[in-house]
């Protein structure tokens, strides 16, 4: 497999998006759809009503989409604090980003965590007076979750899934998910968060009008939290449109994927990097760093970006392949730091050292 400007290892999970094959000429992507509201130029009208079943309870039938990539899709604990989480987990977490991703479900033709596919993905949710259906686009595969509404309770000791078992009920006008059955062998995230068999997932849906919806998920997993935690996700209802086949075809290119990153730095190394550093003016980018990989945090996100050294002064992220490379001084000080991507690249200079208060 080819590799990127300056020889950066080749992220697996970047490399899985060649697995996919997607149509150019994909059917029903622009298709009126009955029963929508409209404005008068003949739109989609998202601040509409919210649709109501036969039995009054809100409708929450049609394709949705989620806010995007970036956010809880790349890292699930990124506003918990180090200590919400196992030392265990952790540490798995860190190996797996040292090792670029290479066992990750996605780099291997499984299905993707399942918070990505309500933060990412397109779904088709159809609902009916005692089963919902949610069908997901998928990046690697599109996969289906059944959600039970016949009153029956979860099962006691089920054959763990991908996916897991699901069972409803309502809460008011909020229709309340519990999952749990779950096999192991799923991440939470794509960089790498584990979690074990004891995993349960709440998701509460609240249509609040034709084309919005709030969801709130609560993980709860003891052996790998210390605490259960929540996060929310806004929905958007998009009508006119459909689903498209994803199939993950498992190519050949999984063995030419790298396997771990090129250089190894002790924590003292990397902590030398550490600061806060500046693009432009009210631009800061915080670096910090925690066991073996640092981390990159722009202004105004609260995201962590993981990055793995690939040498003394060059550092990756293992999902876009994007890179960071620093400068030093004649005295060997950090100075600045230069952050390429495949199509561009911009440079940050150095305001303070250490880890921020």
């Amino acid at each position: 497999m080819t590799s990127i400007k300056n020889r950066q290892p080749f992220p697996a999970l970047y490399a899985c998006a060649l697995l996919l094959s997607l149509t150019a000429s994909a059917q029903w992507l622009d298709y009126p759809a009955p029963g929508i509201p409209r404005t008068s130029d003949g739109k989609p009208n998202l601040l509409a009503p919210t649709p109501r079943a036969a039995d009054g309870k809100p409708d929450l039938s049609g394709v949705w989409m989620g806010p995007g990539a970036g956010s809880y899709d790349r890292n699930i604990t990124k506003d918990l604090k180090p200590s919400d989480i196992q030392p265990w987990a952790e540490a798995l977490y860190q190996q797996r980003v040292g090792a670029m991703g290479k066992d990750a479900p996605r780099a291997n033709c499984l299905p993707d965590p399942f918070v990505y596919y309500h933060m990412v993905d397109v779904a088709r949710i159809v609902q009916t007076p005692n089963v919902l259906v949610i069908l997901y686009q998928g990046t690697t595969n599109s996969v289906h979750r059944t959600v039970f509404t016949d009153g029956r309770p979860l099962p006691n000791d089920p054959n763990p899934t991908w996916m897991g078992y699901s069972i409803g009920h309502w809460d008011g006008d909020a229709l309340v998910v519990e999952t749990a059955g779950f096999n192991d062998r799923g991440w939470l995230d794509i960089e790498g968060h584990p979690h074990t068999e004891a995993l349960r997932i709440t998701e509460r849906y609240h249509r609040r009008d034709f084309g919005h919806m709030d969801l709130e998920i609560t993980i709860d997993d003891p052996k790998t939290f210390t605490r259960p935690f929540s996060l929310k996700i806004a929905k958007t209802l998009t009508p006119d449109t459909d689903l498209l086949e994803s199939v993950c075809e498992n190519d050949r290119s999984v063995p030419h994927m790298v396997g771990n990153s090129a250089a190894q730095l002790t924590p003292d190394a990397l902590a030398r990097f550490a600061g806060t550093y500046e693009y432009g003016p009210g631009r800061d980018a915080v670096i910090t760093s925690s066991g073996d990989l640092l981390f990159l945090q722009d202004s105004g996100n609260s995201l962590k970006l993981p990055f793995v050294p690939s040498s003394e002064l060059t550092f990756t992220s293992r999902t876009e392949g994007n890179w960071i490379e620093f400068s030093r001084d004649a005295s060997g000080a950090v100075t600045d730091f230069t952050y390429h991507t495949l199509s561009s690249s911009r440079r940050a200079v150095r305001k303070s050292a250490g880890e921020p208060r």
